[in-house]
């Protein structure tokens, strides 16, 4: 009956569609009303544009924002969630004050809705809830957040500013992300400040997104400041050298192969090395007399992790 309802509603818009007096009655009821709402929510997803703005003008024919309002005065976390959801799908604007005190909210169900619904409503406006959070994001809601960002404003230099700083590593991880994503490079030097924050974490990071904003001094100064760094940003650096084709890293792998300490690191160096164009440099290495057994299986698990 539901999904009929609103296949009706798609294909001949509310204004055209037949009149159904069992379902009028059926709306009477919460647990219909409670479905029906679901069901929009879920259908909204699906559709855009004009079949998108019928199933909204639909869920405002029925009233069903009460609905999910009274889920918003709920204690349990998945129906306060839900309510968050259904508002923001169905584009209700009135919400956002609500909504917003559950920022702060503890349970990662509320407010992970909470900070997606700033975006939907406010668009890159909206991360100011990053100025101050404590919540940790993760890897699936940064890209979920991520993932709702078009457009950066001209006017974002401050606040950007402001996250790079933060206290709390997620929230400097998800903004190196962004920089990333919009290849923002008027924030290379405070990404390049951030090879010596506290975090291994926040530190790969950095590397990452370096590379994306990549310039002709960017392969050297990471030579520069390699034996500065733990042993997974190292190891980090050296990807970026290969992924970078520069060969100016050359020699510099060269060196790692053969003299660092750390197995893993030596075996990056050597993948790199091949994929820069120097397999002939490698299997030299193999034939070579004076190479020791370790170089030797160093050089031939990295050949067969690239050939592979």
């Amino acid at each position: 009956m539901i999904d009929k309802k609103i296949s009706e509603t798609i294909v001949f818009g509310k204004e055209n569609e037949s009149q159904d007096p069992e379902f009028e009655k059926m709306t009477e009821d919460l647990n219909f009303r409670n479905a029906f709402l679901e069901k929009l929510v879920e259908c909204e997803k699906k559709f855009s544009g004009m079949a998108q703005n019928e199933i909204i003008d639909l869920f405002y024919s029925y009233n069903l924002e009460k609905e999910a309002f009274k889920k918003l005065e709920q204690t349990k976390s998945h129906l306060i969630g839900g309510g968050i959801q259904e508002l923001t799908s169905m584009k209700v604007k009135s919400a956002l004050p609500k909504i917003t005190s559950f920022l702060s909210h503890p349970a990662p169900q509320v407010y992970q809705e909470a900070q997606y619904a700033m975006l939907a409503f406010k668009g890159f406006e909206g991360l100011h809830f990053l100025n101050n959070t404590q919540h940790i994001i993760s890897e699936w809601q940064q890209l979920r957040l991520l993932t709702s960002i078009t457009e950066t404003p001209d006017q974002a230099d401050n606040n950007i500013h402001l996250w790079l700083d933060s206290t709390n590593n997620s929230v400097i991880i998800f903004t190196l992300r962004l920089l990333k994503k919009f290849q923002m490079f008027a924030f290379y030097d405070s990404v390049w400040n951030l090879l010596q924050h506290s975090s291994i974490e926040v530190r790969i990071r950095a590397v990452q997104t370096l590379s994306a904003l990549e310039n002709n001094q960017t392969i050297p100064d990471f030579i520069t400041i390699f034996s500065e760094q733990p042993t997974d940003v190292q190891s980090e650096i050296i990807k970026t050298m290969e992924i970078s084709r520069d060969q100016r890293a050359v020699e510099f792998l060269k060196e790692q192969l053969l003299n660092h300490l750390v197995i893993n690191v030596r075996i990056s160096a050597a993948e790199a090395l091949f994929s820069l164009g120097h397999q002939n440099y490698l299997s030299e290495l193999i034939n070579l007399e004076t190479s020791s057994d370790e170089l030797i299986k160093i050089i031939k698990h990295a050949l067969q992790e690239r050939i592979c």
